[in-house]
């Protein structure tokens, strides 16, 4: 009991404006899909497999992201299962450009290092997911948001994936010399940590729709379209 209500605490006091959910929505496409993701997978030298294997999420979640951009208001639930399914997106997207840079920019062959790419992505977004509901189940995240606790959430989520970096940058110091390779890589592998992050939002849409009662409870327009609701 204790347990699910340190859970109902920190996401009932943590709930985002529908206002700041359509600047997250624009600002992680543009900057984080589209700038660090789709335009390396573009640049030359072009390698089809991995672009296209990109093209299609990436369109599925431009057109799902119309929906938080035109009515934020009234797609304000499901904008927590938009921006967990993004962030699985985005770091697939990053796990590409990293395959990009080995395969065609280091020249490696063979599939074992695709075959571990993936496997190392998918480790990544489950210890996340495993980190996440510890702090969120041990009342963690609250303590830090009251000040309770010297770290904090993003120091905590980059120690916890530490691993990736680190196989990630043993990898490409294996198979190239080239410090510009090894770092652009290792770059790749620490901006992955925010979009499996952002994974750990299914959880709080899952919360939500489980909970329904309780988050009209502490806010009784959430959900409502613009026009139907009570400001100030």
């Amino acid at each position: 009991m204790k347990k699910q209500s340190e859970v109902s605490t920190f996401y009932l006091q943590n709930l985002q404006c529908p206002i700041e959910n359509r600047r997250n929505v624009i600002g992680f496409l543009v900057i984080s899909m589209d700038f660090l993701g789709l335009l390396p997978l573009l640049s030359i030298p072009f390698f089809a497999p991995l672009f296209w294997a990109a093209l299609i999420p990436i369109i599925c979640i431009h057109i799902w992201a119309l929906l938080y951009i035109i009515a934020p208001y009234k797609f304000e639930k499901s904008y927590y299962l938009y921006l967990g399914v993004f962030g699985i997106v985005n770091a697939f997207v990053y796990f590409l450009v990293i395959q990009k840079f080995l395969y065609r920019h280091v020249g490696v062959e063979g599939s074992s290092y695709f075959v571990i790419g993936i496997l190392l992505m998918f480790l990544l977004l489950v210890s996340i997911q495993i980190i996440n509901a510890k702090m969120l189940y041990s009342g963690t995240y609250t303590k830090l948001q009251n000040g309770e606790s010297k770290f904090n959430v993003s120091l905590i989520i980059a120690a916890s994936s530490f691993g990736y970096i680190i196989a990630q940058f043993l990898m490409s110091y294996l198979v190239t010399d080239s410090a510009y390779m090894i770092a652009m890589i290792t770059a790749y592998s620490v901006a992955s940590i925010l979009p499996a992050y952002l994974s750990t939002y299914i959880h709080r849409f899952i919360y939500i729709q489980n909970n329904y009662e309780k988050v009209i409870n502490s806010y009784p327009d959430f959900g409502k379209p613009k026009t139907s609701r009570k400001f100030g």
